[in-house]
């Protein structure tokens, strides 16, 4: 068996740790960020197809049966136009998809 009373020390190796006086004085400072500059600014704004589009959250949609998590990468006027088409139908995201693979089945003849 191990002796394992060696590894334990009483005492501290590191000796006594530094009065108030002796520690730097942002210990005891606000943490207050500075303000964004504008320079800081994301910069690839201008890359974007369209500067005025805002991404919704999906979760803030209704809750649904669905467990299994799909996630793919589009591009952001596909993103744009299917999230417009379930707005604009009153659907979830997943609803038109599902009746965009419907569609899809049938032109195919699955």
């Amino acid at each position: 068996m191990v002796d394992v009373s060696k590894l334990k020390r009483g005492k501290s190796r590191l000796g006594t740790p530094p009065s108030s006086e002796e520690t730097a004085p942002g210990l005891s400072a606000p943490e207050i960020a500075p303000l964004p500059q504008e320079s800081q600014s994301i910069s690839n704004k201008n890359t974007v197809a369209d500067n005025h589009y805002i991404r919704k959250d999906g979760r803030s949609a209704r809750k649904t049966n669905r467990t299994l998590a799909f996630a793919t990468r589009v591009t952001i006027e596909f993103d744009k136009e299917i999230r417009e088409i379930a707005e604009r139908e009153g659907l979830l995201l997943v609803e038109v998809l599902e009746e965009a693979l419907n569609a899809y089945k049938e032109k195919k003849g699955y």
